[in-house]
């Protein structure tokens, strides 16, 4: 129960605290905060689906975090600042990036069909079994992360190109392209094909959880 309070703490306070956050780089790192309550959550859930769920979750969000995190060293890159205001409507200059950065930033959200959704629908069904009231606190998290995440990328990407600096801003250039490919693909093929972790991890946490009710039931 200490665990879960704290995990749903995590997830809804950090995801208050990212949307205070007007620097890029700042939000998505309180963002991760945030998702790694989900992880822990999961695992204290001692539940087969909530455990297989925390491991998913921690290599999804590795992909998009990590990719996150480029997205805005490619800005960076080019601007030398990460201040949210200073953007706007990048959409019209940067079209290809502003696809790659929605991609992830839908995977952060944890839209179905990539795989940050896998990882935060296991860890809320293995929880709710086990702590309806953590899971709907959790859910909670899963809301506001869309608001963050989503009011970032429309103060970033739409909107009224007011800054001057930003009309030279070039599009992503094709080594930026390599480096997100794989990222892209692994976001989606893990979206739609989770089986090839949980065939893996499988073994691994059935022996786990079956130490764990060894220890219990000594």
């Amino acid at each position: 129960p200490l665990v879960f309070a704290l995990s749903a703490i995590a997830i809804v306070y950090t995801s208050l605290v990212a949307f205070r956050q007007t620097d890029i780089k700042k939000l998505i790192a309180y963002s991760s905060v945030a998702h790694m309550g989900f992880v822990t959550m999961g695992i204290f859930s001692f539940d087969v689906v909530g455990v297989q769920g925390a491991i998913f979750q921690m290599l999804s969000h590795g992909i998009i975090s990590g990719a996150l995190f480029l997205c805005v060293g490619v800005v960076y890159d080019r601007m030398h600042t990460r201040e949210i205001a200073f953007y706007g409507g990048l959409v019209r200059r940067m079209p290809v990036y502003a696809a790659i950065f929605m991609l992830f930033t839908m995977g952060n959200v944890g839209l179905p069909g990539t795989s940050g959704f896998v990882g935060e629908i296991m860890t809320l069904t293995g929880v709710y079994f086990s702590s309806t009231w953590t899971a709907l606190a959790a859910t909670t998290g899963v809301i506001l992360s869309a608001v963050y995440a989503l009011t970032l990328y429309r103060r970033v990407m739409f909107g009224e190109m007011t800054n001057p600096a930003l009309v030279d801003i070039t599009d992503v250039n094709l080594r930026e392209i390599l480096i997100f490919a794989p990222l892209v693909v692994a976001t989606l093929w893990l979206g739609f094909q989770p089986g090839l972790v949980f065939n893996i991890t499988a073994s691994s946490v059935d022996g786990l959880l079956d130490a764990f009710r060894t220890a219990v039931g000594n």
